[in-house]
């Protein structure tokens, strides 16, 4: 079986040596403009999402509220208490802990969720409904919960000026992308592999300017190898416990196969293409980004790897 690179992944990690070895274009006061570079990468982001939303096939998936209650109850429930509970443990330090935690608050994800469920045979409509809405539901319930948390630790976050971003550069342009979808939706959908790599670009840059403020300000002195090896295994953990949750908790309501795939995938998935730019703005100016940032690009890669093994193996069941 021939191995497939995924350059995205490998982008990923190019972005970060660079970050390392030559941090200051993308650090505060560099040529690169982080500050104004985030905000506009952020709304382009957003505008190609807005574009390519299928609101048309979302009304397919609406009336399955059961399977809807679970998997919106796994991402902004579960995940949270999860990361409580993680952060809590005695070698979980500093921003890893708001990193960690940051992670088990985010939306799932759109197009890995909605994929994996179509090579699984599950049911697409109500997969595409539950990425959606939870992407849709991230704007409010991330920084949310992100901020109680860290006012119980005695830090603070300008909600005011967060949601305001949040609706600027985050929501507008979703919604003007979704405005012109009915004139533009066709021409990026016959372009969408060249807009996914514009996509994909803006998300490598945002981890480029992340990782160079924390080079620049000395952060990465206090952390090692053991910290990524931990945060490995405390993913590992963390996707197994919710994929058994989430298949428990389907096998006890008798959800048909189609959905039950669609609980597990969109339940235990977390967005890095929309976590980076949220990051960008609710931890606008943070010093320590690229380790607010860490835990999402470990989880990532790992959860695409465990999921394309489960789908795979639900495809041949299927079949």
């Amino acid at each position: 079986m021939k191995l497939k690179i995924d350059w995205f992944l490998v982008g990923m990690a190019a972005a970060v040596l660079i970050a390392w070895g030559w941090p200051n274009p993308g650090a505060s006061g560099g040529w690169l403009q982080p500050k104004m570079l985030t905000k506009v990468g952020v709304a382009l982001i957003f505008f190609l999402h807005g574009i390519q939303l299928p609101f048309e096939v979302l009304r397919a998936g609406t009336l399955r509220w059961p399977v809807h209650s679970v998997v919106q109850s796994s991402t902004f429930i579960l995940f949270p208490l999860l990361g409580l509970a993680l952060i809590a443990l005695p070698g979980i330090v500093g921003d890893l802990r708001l990193g960690l935690f940051f992670l088990c608050v985010l939306p799932s994800t759109i197009s890995s969720s909605v994929a994996l469920t179509a090579t699984a045979r599950g049911n697409v409509p109500v997969a595409v409904f539950n990425a959606t809405f939870s992407n849709l539901a991230g704007v409010l319930f991330t920084p949310l919960l992100v901020g109680l948390v860290m006012e119980a630790s005695g830090l603070r976050i300008p909600f005011g000026e967060v949601f305001f971003d949040l609706v600027r550069w985050l929501v507008l342009p979703l919604l003007v992308g979704q405005l012109l979808r009915p004139w533009l939706g066709a021409m990026i959908q016959r372009q969408k592999r060249w807009a996914t790599k514009v996509d994909r670009t803006v998300i490598l840059l945002l981890v480029y300017t992340s990782f160079c403020e924390s080079v620049k300000q000395g952060i990465w002195t206090n952390y090692g190898w053991g910290n990524v090896a931990m945060l490995t295994l405390v993913s590992l953990i963390l996707f197994v416990v919710v994929i058994v949750v989430t298949r428990a908790v389907s096998r006890i309501l008798k959800f048909p196969r189609e959905e039950e795939i669609v609980v597990m995938f969109c339940g235990s998935q977390k967005t890095l293409a929309a976590g980076i730019p949220m990051a960008q703005l609710i931890f606008a100016g943070h010093p320590a980004m690229g380790l607010i940032l860490l835990p999402i690009m470990i989880y990532h890669p790992l959860q695409l790897i465990l999921c394309s093994g489960l789908a795979s193996r639900w495809a041949r069941r299927a079949n």
